[in-house]
């Protein structure tokens, strides 16, 4: 089994690939051994596009588009499919890993998927931080914006597919127009914030913009006088 600290390679030793038996190449010991597999593992098939794919092949993709590793993205998925109601099911996730995951060998301890999922978590947070302020800081224009968007929906849509995830161009489309008019609304909102909120650097005074742009106490005060 491997434990946490193995785990953590991220692939950076190659990996052999998985490969499951067609039928007519399956042994009675191969029969006996899927016996002892639990019945939702064997019927798993979030990942069988891959089938024969080694780990450091799916890492590379991985590395040179997102934040996260091979093993990170697995365990996040099969984390999120392997839940229940009294939580996620890190056992039977960790012993069945080759069966479930084609480059993944070795099967994993709970405390490794769980810090494999952990990990994944936190990278989310911080490429969302990162991309957040990215939008908001008024650093992109709205076309540049529309074409970085752009990019990363066909990297995440290509993983969902490669997931087993079928999506029709009627539903590519909305998706696409979904996200452009969330962006379109952070863009908008963040310019709100960067020009409506402001507080003086010296006294910490918050001033609040009109609509012509100038404070609104100070408006108010010349009305008064």
């Amino acid at each position: 089994m491997a434990d946490d600290a193995q785990a953590t390679d991220d692939g950076e030793e190659p990996t052999p690939a998985f490969r499951r038996l067609p039928e007519d190449e399956r042994t009675d010991s191969d029969a006996d051994s899927d016996a002892d597999v639990p019945e939702d593992v064997r019927e798993y098939a979030r990942f069988s596009k891959i089938d024969g794919a080694t780990y450091d092949r799916a890492n590379e993709f991985l590395r040179d588009r997102t934040y996260i590793t091979a093993r990170e993205w697995a365990m996040a998925r099969l984390c999120a499919d392997f839940r229940t109601e009294t939580g996620v099911e890190m056992t039977k996730i960790g012993e069945n890993l080759p069966e479930l995951v084609p480059f993944m060998t070795d099967t994993y301890s709970p405390q490794a998927v769980n810090q494999a999922r952990s990990s994944f978590d936190e990278k989310v947070r911080k490429a969302g931080a990162t991309f957040l302020y990215g939008a908001m800081c008024d650093f992109y224009t709205a076309e540049e914006l529309d074409d970085l968007m752009y990019e990363i929906t066909e990297v995440a849509k290509f993983l969902l597919e490669v997931e087993g995830v079928e999506l029709t161009v009627d539903e590519e489309l909305e998706a696409e127009e979904r996200i452009s008019s969330v962006m379109r609304e952070v863009r908008e909102s963040s310019a709100a914030l960067r020009h409506d909120e402001l507080a003086c650097p010296n006294c910490g005074h918050e001033m609040h913009a009109t609509e012509d742009g100038t404070d609104a106490d100070i408006a108010a005060d010349a009305a008064d006088d």
